[in-house]
C-alpha cells in the first residue's frame, strides 16, 4: 500500500495536525526547538521485541508531543511476508500495550498512515535495491526529502550483512542537502576484538558522524540530569573530588530472571549484558571532568579520559581479589518462587555464565586518585533499581562525642530507576532536650516536583538522532575502550572454567542481594553496600 497523498495534499493535511500536535506540546511546555526535519526512519527488525516494546511506542509518544513533523515516515525492512496493513494492525496493538500513555484513536490513525512495511533479506542485495526504490517513492509522496534514519535492531549476528548491503547499495550516502544517519543498538561487539572488527566494517560504509551507537540508559532523565547537577550548580563540583569524596557505588539491579532469553544471556553474561555499556557510562559521566562545551565529542572526550584512566590489567590475582562473579540459585522474588539460573529455558545445566558481577574500580587521574568506585548489577535480586550513590568523607574531628549516636556519613544518592529522583543525607540534631544527633534525608523526585511527565529513553534518544545530537550515543574510542576493561575478565573467566576451575563462581539465592564474596569485597575495605 502507499500513501494517497501526494506532496500538495500531505503538504496542507500536515499543517493542520502539525498545529494541533504544537498547541498540545505548548501546553505541555515542550522544547519545540527540537523537532527535527522530514524523514524516513527504517527500522531493520521491525518485526522483533524491541519494535515493539520501544521503538514504535516512543515514535508515536514523539508525534503526540508535536515533536516530529506531519511528513515523518516509517518504514520497517524485516522477512516477514507482512503488508502494510498488516503490519499495522500489529503495531497498533504494540503501542496501545506498551505506550506510556493511552493511544488516542485519531491521532494513531493519523500516525498509522505513516507506517509501512518492506520484506526483504537481510542478506539479499536485491532487497536494498528494492527498498531504495520504495524510499524514493515515499519522499516524493511524502515529502520526506531524502532524509534517512536507519535503524538497525536486528539480532547483533545480522549487523554486517545489513551495514555492508547499505554501502553495496549505495544508501549510505546523502543526496545533495540531505542527511543520512544510523543507529545501531547495543551489544556492539562481544569484545575488544570483535567491537574493533565491527567498528571497522561501520566506518568503511559510513562516517562517524553518521553513526549512532544506542544505550538506552543514557536516555534516562536522572542520568541526563546528572550533568546538569554536577556542572549547573555551584555547591556540588567543588566537593566532586577526593578530598571530600569517600568512595561511590553504582548498581543496576533487576528483580527478573531469564523471561525467555537464555540463550543470549548464555552467551552474554552480566558483564557483556550491563557492565560493558550501562555500569561503565554511568562511571564515566559521574568521574568526568567538565566539558569544554555541552556539544557531542567535548562530552564524549571527557567520558573516554575516564575509561582510559581505569586501568586494564586484569591479573588472575586482581581479578580474584577486586571482582565477584556470581549466578542465581533458586529462591523467592515478590513471594514467588523462582528457579536457578541453570534450570531456566535454553541455559545449560552446568552453566558458569554470570547473573551478578561486582567488581571494585580505580581511576587512575588527579581528581579520583584512591577513591574506589564498586559497581554492580545482578538479576533476580530483591527488586528493580538503579541508583548511583556518593558517600563523603567524615568530618576531620567529631564535635559532638556526647551524642547518644552517630549520625551516618553524607550521602548524595541519584535514583535512575524506577523511581527518578536525587536524594541527600546529612546530620541534624533531634528537637529535644539534650544533644541527639541523626541522619536526615532531603528528598526530590521528578513526579512530585514537575508537572510534566518525563518522557521514556527512547524518545530522548530518538528525537536526538533525528536532530543530529549525538551527546547521549558512544564513539566507536568509547565503546573499545570499555571493552578493554571488560574482556580481560571475560577471558579469564572462559580460562578458569574451560580448566575446570570455577571455584570463584559464588551461588547466591535468588530474591538476595547476592554472594556473600560481594560484601566481603568491600568489608575489607571498611565499607558497605547501600541498602536501596
Amino acid at each position: 500500500m502507499t500513501a494517497t497523498a501526494g506532496p500538495a495534499r500531505a503538504g496542507r493535511a500536515g499543517t493542520g495536525r502539525a498545529a494541533g500536535r504544537t498547541a498540545n506540546a505548548l501546553r505541555a511546555g515542550l522544547r519545540l526547538e527540537k523537532v527535527p526535519d522530514p524523514c524516513a526512519i527504517i527500522i531493520f527488525g521491525g518485526t522483533g521485541d524491541l519494535s515493539h516494546r520501544k521503538i514504535l511506542p516512543a515514535l508515536y509518544n514523539l508525534t503526540r508531543a508535536g515533536l516530529l513533523p506531519a511528513e515523518q515516515t516509517i518504514v520497517s525492512f524485516a522477512r516477514r511476508p507482512y503488508s502494510d496493513d498488516a503490519y499495522r494492525t500489529e503495531m497498533a496493538e504494540a503501542v496501545t500495550e506498551f505506550s506510556r500513555v493511552p493511544v488516542e484513536q485519531a491521532l494513531w490513525h493519523d500516525f498509522a498512515t505513516g507506517i509501512f512495511y518492506q520484506s526483504g533479506d537481510f542478506t539479499d542485495l536485491a532487497a536494498y535495491k528494492a527498498l531504495e526504490a520504495r524510499l524514493e517513492a515515499l519522499d516524493a509522496e511524502r515529502g520526506t526529502r531524502g532524509n534517512r534514519l536507519f535503524y538497525v535492531a536486528a539480532h547483533p549476528s545480522a549487523y554486517s550483512d545489513i551495514i555492508a548491503n547499505l554501502g553495496r547499495a549505495g544508501l549510505a550516502r546523502p543526496a545533495r542537502g540531505s542527511w543520512v544517519r544510523i543507529i545501531i543498538e547495543k551489544p556492539f561487539g562481544r569484545d575488544l576484538a570483535s567491537a574493533r572488527a565491527l567498528n571497522r566494517e561501520v566506518t568503511h560504509v559510513f562516517d562517524e558522524g553518521q553513526v549512532y551507537r544506542i544505550d538506552h540508559y543514557l536516555g534516562k532523565e536522572t542520568v541526563r540530569n546528572l550533568m546538569v547537577f554536577r556542572f549547573g550548580n555551584g555547591i556540588f563540583e567543588p566537593v566532586w573530588n577526593r578530598r571530600y569524596v569517600d568512595h561511590v557505588q553504582i548498581t543496576v539491579a533487576e528483580d527478573l530472571g531469564m523471561e525467555g532469553r537464555g540463550q543470549f544471556y548464555e552467551e552474554a553474561g552480566a558483564s557483556r549484558d550491563i557492565l560493558q555499556n550501562h555500569l561503565l557510562q554511568l562511571t564515566s559521566l559521574v568521574a568526568m571532568e567538565p566539558p569544554i562545551a555541552f556539544e557531542a565529542d567535548a562530552l564524549r572526550d571527557e567520558k573516554l579520559r575516564v575509561l582510559r584512566a581505569i586501568d586494564p590489567a586484569w591479573d588472575a590475582e586482581r581479578i580474584r581479589r577486586d571482582v565477584v562473579r556470581g549466578q542465581y540459585a533458586a529462591g523467592w522474588v515478590g513471594g514467588v518462587h523462582v528457579p536457578a539460573y541453570r534450570d531456566e529455558p535454553e541455559v545449560a545445566p552446568t552453566s558458569t555464565t554470570e547473573t551478578y558481577v561486582a567488581l571494585k574500580l580505580e581511576i587512575q587521574n588527579w581528581r579520583w586518585a584512591d577513591v574506589p568506585f564498586y559497581v554492580r548489577t545482578g538479576k533476580r535480586l530483591p527488586k528493580r533499581a538503579t541508583e548511583i550513590s556518593v558517600q563523603f568523607k567524615r568530618p576531620p574531628l567529631m564535635l559532638f562525642r556526647e551524642a547518644t549516636t552517630e549520625p551516618e556519613p553524607n550521602l548524595l544518592a541519584l535514583r535512575i530507576q524506577p523511581d527518578e529522583g536525587i536524594m541527600l543525607r546529612f546530620a541534624a540534631k533531634v528537637p529535644e532536650l539534650g544533644l541527639d544527633v541523626r541522619s536526615v534525608n532531603m528528598d526530590f523526585t521528578y513526579g512530585s516536583s514537575f508537572a510534566t511527565e518525563a518522557p521514556e529513553a527512547y524518545e530522548t534518544l530518538l528525537l536526538d538522532a533525528l536532530t543530529g545530537d549525538a551527546s547521549l550515543f558512544t564513539r566507536a574510542d568509547e565503546v573499545e575502550a570499555a571493552w578493554a576493561i571488560v574482556t580481560p575478565l571475560d577471558q579469564q573467566w572462559a580460562a578458569w572454567d574451560k580448566r575446570g576451575e570455577s571455584a570463584d563462581l559464588a551461588m547466591y539465592e535468588a530474591g538476595t542481594w547476592g554472594p556473600g564474596a560481594a560484601d566481603r569485597l568491600l568489608e575489607r575495605d571498611g565499607r558497605r553496600w547501600r541498602r536501596l
